[in-house]
C-alpha cells in the first residue's frame, strides 16, 4: 500500500553517499534491463568504477539525494539526479555565463508516485536559480519526456529539452547595451 511507504526527503549527496548512490545506479539498471544483477559478482569492480568517476565529476556535478525514512526508522535511497556545471567562454564585453545539464535521474519504481522526481527536479531547479544558470538542459527518455515538458522545460531539438532560467543574466553583466535586448530574442528561440 503506498500511503504506508516512509516519507522522502531531498538533500545534497556527499561522500559518505557514494555506496548509495552506486547501489542506486546498480539498480537503475537492473530496473531498465528487467534483469536482477549481483552486485557482488564483479569483484567490487563497479564500485571502485563508480567512486573514480564520482571523484573526477565532484568539482563540477551536484548530486541530489532522494531517501525515505525517518530519524527514528533510518532512510533508504530511492531517488537520485545530478546536474552538470557548465561554465561559457568569456568573451569581450561581457563575462561568461553558466548553466546545467540534467542527467542520470532515477527514482526506484516503489517511489515512482510518491513526488520523489518532482522533488529531486525541484531541488535542482532551485539551485540553479540560486547560482543564476541561465539554463537547464537535458535529453530525457522517451518515457520520461513529458514530465520535464510539465515542469517548463520545452523542445530545443533533436531530443533536447530546455528550461530557460536566467535569459538576462548574462546581458545584465554586459558593457554591451544592446545585450539584454538580444538575450530575451536568444530565449524566445530557444
Amino acid at each position: 500500500m503506498a500511503d504506508s511507504l516512509p516519507p522522502v526527503t531531498v538533500r545534497v549527496a556527499d561522500d559518505r553517499d557514494l555506496p548509495v548512490l552506486a547501489r542506486l545506479r546498480w539498480q537503475w539498471v537492473a530496473e531498465r534491463t528487467g534483469t536482477p544483477l549481483d552486485s557482488g559478482a564483479d569483484g567490487g569492480a563497479f564500485e571502485r568504477a563508480f567512486e573514480a568517476w564520482w571523484r573526477a565529476e565532484l568539482p563540477r556535478r551536484t548530486f541530489w539525494l532522494a531517501e525515505a525514512g525517518t530519524d527514528r526508522s533510518g532512510y533508504t535511497a530511492v531517488g537520485s539526479l545530478n546536474v552538470v556545471e557548465i561554465g561559457n567562454m568569456p568573451r569581450p564585453g561581457g563575462r561568461p555565463g553558466r548553466w546545467g545539464y540534467v542527467s542520470n535521474a532515477f527514482v526506484m519504481a516503489p517511489y515512482a508516485e510518491r513526488g520523489v522526481a518532482p522533488a529531486l527536479l525541484t531541488a535542482a531547479m532551485e539551485q540553479a536559480k540560486a547560482r543564476r544558470y541561465q539554463r537547464l538542459v537535458l535529453r530525457p527518455a522517451p518515457s520520461s519526456a513529458a514530465f520535464y515538458l510539465r515542469h517548463g522545460f520545452v523542445s530545443a531539438g533533436e531530443g533536447m529539452l530546455v528550461l530557460v532560467l536566467n535569459a538576462e543574466v548574462g546581458a545584465e553583466r554586459s558593457a554591451d547595451p544592446g545585450a539584454r535586448r538580444r538575450a530575451r530574442a536568444d530565449a524566445e528561440r530557444i
